[in-house]
Formats: structure tokens, C-alpha cells, sequence
């Protein structure tokens, strides 16, 4: 059985969530993404305009404006819990690697 939609999410949807606390078109996504990541992270800007139409249909994101092609958007609050979610189940695995290993203990 799939898993429901957004439970869980990837790295992209979450720097691309990540990056729209503040007003933000695509174009500057696609290049804050690598930039707030050390360059660990990249999308493509299919993946990215893909995501983008997602999270409105989920409003999870909302269109601040639009001039031409650009497109604008904003997280809401719906956007904030699911970042809010993912942090809290990232440090969640955190903790268990620390509970197993130890927190300075190397491999």
C-alpha cells in the first residue's frame, strides 16, 4: 500500500518548503537551494515546478504574485506544521543514532 502523500518528506521538498518562510520565486529556489546546503543539495527545475504545483494543490505553499512567467510564493501555515513535522522526525533519528553510538563516538 503507498504511503500517504507528504507523510514523510524528501530533501528537496523540504529546502524548497525551507526556502519559502520568506517570499520567493523559482529561480531564486533553485539557487538557494545548493547555496543554504553547501552545495549537498540541488533540484532540478522540473522537480522543483512539479513540487511548486503540489504544494498549492495541498496548500501547503500560496501565489503571491505573478508578473509574466514569474511566479511568487509564500508558505502557509499548513507548510510550516509539515516543515515543523520533519524537523521533529529528523532530530528524532538524530537522537536514536546518538542513543546507539553516543554523541561523539566515531566509526
Amino acid at each position: 500500500m503507498p504511503r500517504p502523500k507528504f507523510q514523510t518528506l524528501t530533501e528537496q521538498m523540504f529546502y524548497t518548503l525551507l526556502c519559502l518562510k520568506d517570499e520567493c520565486c523559482g529561480i531564486a529556489i533553485l539557487d538557494k537551494i545548493p547555496s543554504m546546503t553547501g552545495q549537498r543539495v540541488s533540484i532540478g527545475s522540473g522537480t522543483l515546478y512539479t513540487l511548486l504545483e503540489q504544494f498549492l494543490d495541498a496548500g501547503m505553499i500560496r501565489e503571491t504574485k505573478a508578473e509574466g512567467r514569474r511566479r511568487s510564493y509564500i508558505l502557509t501555515e499548513k507548510g510550516r506544521e509539515m516543515l515543523d513535522l520533519e524537523y521533529a522526525r529528523i532530530c528524532a533519528r538524530a537522537a536514536d543514532y546518538r542513543a546507539v553510538f553516543g554523541e561523539g563516538e566515531s566509526i
